[in-house]
């Protein structure tokens, strides 16, 4: 494409700023064909564009998702492990725009060759902003959520409270409904509480939430981004064109900073949320109460009671309360009042695998945390809990251990490792906590003889079985994991029901054994 035609391309693309806007004939390329890739070419194809769909997977879901694209207008899909490796052409000419799957690298060679020939590269997000408004169709305002750790449970929050106030809302984005699916509704919402993972804003550029939060920032995804820096970098971007307020984490500098660097509208906030003492300006905690000094008028010397931590559960670690706190400032700086927050966290459904309390039995209290899928996440299920038998391991995402193990050290009784390859756990556990046993389980360095040992639900019912033998009378057998579960599980949900179901079935053992004796 020469540098003519690129730029006709882009100033068109410009001009694509609502539903009703001139999209019939633009030439795109759409990667993927799973749930967000099928949501973006049914889109587009509804538009009236020209789509060609790539995705390296040919199974049975992916043919039949081809076979209903053709039906809806898609002119081509090609399917296969070499399909996404070339950029194709786009009915005989070079595609105008590609909108790309989160989980695609920038450097993935499709994506590589479309931006040597300057062809923009959307996301999902990117589209369904620019699709969002539509004549004779309410437009919603949304509340954009991104952090390392913390954004399932705050939008879920988000949510809860914005259906508390009586408004037509849905969480979307990341999490639940694909973000296309969600703008196409017919009858339109008054809020989308939009989950962002830092691939769904690195190719978003346009999005202007109402109000934005970065909850956390800690080491993740490397391998995706190809630096911490750069992952940083594109979490900062929820912060972009922000209408009325821009939320941040006061225990975290990091992310006041990405705040004093965003480029929002006029007349746009910071406020911060905290889980003890709010200044003001802050949501944060006094004396079990979650308080607002942010948005009344009299917060120089007063602040407004929006709930009781109670309110959100019996098991609420410090972590949950900077959810809870977080989501209640995006939602007052969008006008809700303290009865609909507190509302809200009433209703409010934490959901499995997220710090989930499976059972007590012998004074030992058994946690799935399969969520915690990084050290960040891991850290705050274990700041919660001790002494800990801590089950983890898995796929690190090459992040780093050490800081982890360093703060918790004093908490552990003992560690399981489970994984196909825990070494620099395993590694970090022996510099900073060489007083603690650790045990590994026989897929440790493909120690066991029995392939189908090593994956699933064997190796998590030999980790709940050495947990048990090393737990007693008030000691927490916590599974959080610290790393990805993609090396022995289908998805950190799977991990998760693998730990419930070998935990009821040890308690349920030995339940039986406890009878015939």
């Amino acid at each position: 494409m020469d540098c003519k035609t690129v730029s006709q391309a882009e100033n068109r693309l410009d001009s694509l700023t609502s539903w009703d806007a001139d999209w019939k004939g633009l030439r795109v390329v759409v990667t993927g064909i799973g749930r967000t890739g099928f949501s973006v070419a049914d889109t587009l194809a509804e538009l009236g564009a020209q789509v060609v769909v790539v995705a390296a997977s040919d199974d049975d879901e992916a043919r039949a998702n081809a076979d209903t694209l053709k039906i809806v207008g898609v002119a081509q899909v090609i399917l296969g492990q070499d399909s996404s490796s070339v950029l194709p052409l786009v009915n005989g000419e070079a595609a105008e725009l590609v909108v790309t799957s989160p989980g695609l690298k920038p450097s993935h060679p499709l994506l590589a060759a479309a931006a040597e020939a300057g062809i923009p590269i959307w996301g999902d997000v990117e589209l369904a902003w620019r699709v969002r408004t539509r004549e004779g169709r309410k437009t919603a305002r949304w509340i954009t959520i991104t952090g390392t750790n913390g954004k399932t449970t705050t939008t879920t929050m988000v949510e809860s409270m914005l259906q508390a106030a009586g408004l037509r809302a849905i969480a979307a984005g990341n999490i639940g409904t694909p973000i296309l699916d969600a703008v196409r509704d017919p009858e339109g919402w008054d809020f989308l509480a939009v989950e962002l993972s830092t691939f769904q804003l690195h190719f978003s550029e346009s999005l202007a939430p109402a109000a934005s939060v970065c909850l956390n920032l800690a080491e993740d995804h490397v391998d995706w981004h190809g630096s911490f820096e750069a992952y940083a970098a594109d979490k900062a971007k929820i912060y972009a064109n922000t209408e009325i307020a821009c939320i941040y984490n006061a225990e975290q500098i990091e992310t006041e900073r990405m705040v004093e660097e965003a480029d929002v509208q006029e007349g746009c906030r910071a406020v911060g949320f905290t889980t003890g003492m709010p200044a003001i300006s802050m949501v944060g905690v006094v004396e079990g109460l979650l308080v607002d000094r942010a948005f009344i008028a009299g917060r120089k010397d007063s602040a407004a009671e929006l709930a009781s931590l109670s309110d959100i559960g019996d098991l609420v670690p410090r972590h949950l309360v900077a959810n809870a706190a977080a989501a209640a400032a995006l939602v007052r700086a969008c006008g809700l009042t303290p009865a609909d927050v507190r509302k809200g966290l009433q209703d409010f459904n934490n959901g499995e695998h997220r710090i989930q309390p499976v059972a007590t039995s012998e004074g030992v209290l058994w946690v799935n945390d399969s969520k915690a899928t990084n050290p960040h996440a891991a850290s705050a299920s274990l700041a919660s809990f001790k002494p800990v038998i801590w089950i983890a391991g898995g796929l690190s995402k090459g992040v780093d251990y050490d800081d982890l193990v360093r703060e918790h050290a004093a908490r552990l009784k003992a560690v399981v490792l489970i994984g196909a390859d825990s070494s620099a756990l395993a590694g970090s556990l022996a510099r900073h906590a060489p007083g603690v046993q650790v045990v590994a389980t026989r897929a440790q360095g493909g120690r066991h003889t029995d392939a189908a040992a090593l994956r699933g639900d064997a190796v998590m019912a030999e980790a709940v079985a050495v947990a048990a033998s090393l737990a007693g009378d008030g000691d927490t057998v916590l599974m959080a994991p610290a790393s990805a579960s993609m090396d022995q599980f289908v998805s950190y949900a799977h991990r998760g029901q693998a730990f419930i179901d070998a935990v009821r079935e040890l308690l349920q053992s030995r339940a039986s054994a406890n009878k015939e004796s």
